[in-house]
């Protein structure tokens, strides 16, 4: 299995294989290779003869093999790109598998073969996925881990030369979730409109990517965490008046997280800082915040707010209950308060 990264480094170094296999439930990086592929194998003037771009739902296996085994006009290589090859209506008939079993052996050098595989992945018992991840660059996309979100994007904004605070990522992830296209995107547009050298702050992000800094769940745990009993029920009531926006699974769930490391700072709070935040996979930054709620909220109140937080998600899934989203979202934070 290669990294995406460093896949990337590679093709930025010139280096190109003649098959990829990019697979997985997060297109980011099955996106950003195939698109890096598209742009940057061959010149503009090679691409009119060269470069096939054809959709899955189009095509059988036999036609991309086709395509592959075609040899270069006036280039040293052409690419042939399947996107949503998940599509291809022949992909798991054995013909088809027993067909690209066959190229995989014995690829065409000259050609740069990508098949887009979204949103799934080959079972590796499989003779095909076996042979895939024995000669071809196989790349599998996952989808990030929430907690490991606001650090991944502090990376891309280092690697846009752009320097964060850490409520900056936090606010992103907390806002966006782990939608990588969405949240580059967002980035890239707030880009155009600041300062190279500016330095992005929640504020920076509430300004030009358009989240409320006052009404997001981040700042509700935050507000939580301090007992700040009259800002949580206002915040509360904006987002039973704004459910769309504010989607009432999501909040729990980050709530869920949030307590979950408050019990985590009861277990290990003699700790560094810098041990709790290893521990609780989140910046230093923050460890004076989850600190503060330790202080506020006991071990095992925070144990009966895991369980009012547990009952609310099957609530809000229409289990033993018929209460709405508000009342559900109302009462709940009620009861963590109180």
């Amino acid at each position: 299995m290669d990294k995406p990264d460093k896949v990337l480094e590679a093709l930025k170094a010139g280096k190109y294989s003649p098959l990829y296999f990019l697979q997985g439930d997060e297109p980011y990086y099955i996106d950003l290779i195939t698109d890096y592929i598209e742009e940057n194998a061959l010149n503009n003037g090679e691409k009119g003869f060269n470069q096939t771009v054809i959709y899955g739902k189009d095509v059988q296996m036999k036609d991309i093999l086709s395509f592959a085994r075609r040899f270069p006009v006036m280039s040293e290589r052409q690419t042939v790109i399947v996107r949503e090859a998940q599509e291809v209506s022949d992909f798991n008939k054995a013909g088809a598998r027993k067909l690209l079993e066959s190229y995989i052996e014995k690829p065409v050098p000259s050609t740069v073969l990508v098949f887009a595989y979204k949103y799934k992945k080959l079972d590796g018992k499989t003779k095909l996925a076996k042979s895939i991840a024995k000669h071809c660059v196989l790349v599998e996309s996952k989808k990030i881990y929430d907690n490991a979100l606001p650090g991944w994007i502090e990376k891309y904004f280092k690697s846009k030369q752009l320097r964060t605070t850490p409520d900056a990522s936090y606010l992103l992830a907390e806002s966006i979730g782990n939608d990588l296209s969405r949240i580059t995107n967002e980035i890239d547009k707030m880009l155009l409109n600041i300062d190279a050298k500016s330095l992005i702050s929640a504020d920076t992000i509430s300004t030009y990517i358009g989240i409320s800094r006052e009404y997001n769940v981040f700042e509700l745990q935050r507000v939580l965490g301090q007992k700040n009993v009259s800002k949580a029920y206002r915040m509360v009531n904006y987002f039973a008046e704004n459910p769309k926006e504010h989607p009432v699974i999501p909040i729990i769930a980050s709530l869920y997280s949030y307590f979950c490391k408050v019990l985590i700072m009861h277990q290990y709070g003699a700790a560094s800082a810098n041990d709790l935040a290893k521990k609780l996979k989140v910046n230093p930054f923050f460890i004076k915040e989850y600190n503060l709620a330790k202080q506020k909220y006991s071990a095992g109140k925070i144990l009966k707010i895991i369980h009012y937080l547990r009952e609310a998600d099957l609530q809000s899934k229409g289990i033993n209950s018929t209460a709405n989203d508000a009342a559900i979202l109302k009462e709940l934070v009620f009861k963590i308060l109180h």
